[in-house]
């Protein structure tokens, strides 16, 4: 059964890139965050899935996990993007998993695989993040 978002999580996180790419986060597990994207809308002019719609879709389950481990208490901001594709896609949607790297403080590591829907490794990716304490 899927985790729910923590109640301190405002609703209205998720930005107008993450909507405009149909990013849903379907499990808020603490380590094991799951995404899901849409491929059609988010292709190159000759159908393939678009490289920087699977950044955005790292960028997105790696940052939520870094929130979500660091609490209400930090923010968190992306400071590396490694990224390797493996398979084309072409339809369907793709789901990245995205699971911690060490203990996450100051400097929180994340692993992410992105698969299409009949479970193909098509990217894998590597997001650092720097927790901060949040300002007043």
């Amino acid at each position: 059964m899927p985790t729910e978002a923590p109640d301190w999580l405002p609703s209205d996180t998720f930005s107008a890139l993450d909507e405009k790419l149909g990013i849903e986060i379907v499990d808020w597990d603490l380590d094991r965050l799951v995404a899901r994207m849409p491929v059609e809308g988010n292709t190159q002019p000759y159908g393939l899935l678009h490289g920087g719609a699977t950044c955005s879709l790292v960028e997105t389950v790696g940052s939520y996990a870094a929130a979500l481990r660091a609490g209400p208490e930090a923010s968190v901001v992306g400071i590396e993007l490694s990224a390797s594709y493996v398979r084309a896609v072409t339809s369907g949607h793709v789901t990245a998993v995205c699971t911690p790297v060490g203990d996450g403080q100051p400097v929180a590591s994340f692993l992410v695989e992105v698969t299409d829907d009949s479970g193909r490794l098509t990217a894998s990716a590597r997001l650092t993040c720097m927790v901060l304490p949040r300002r007043a």
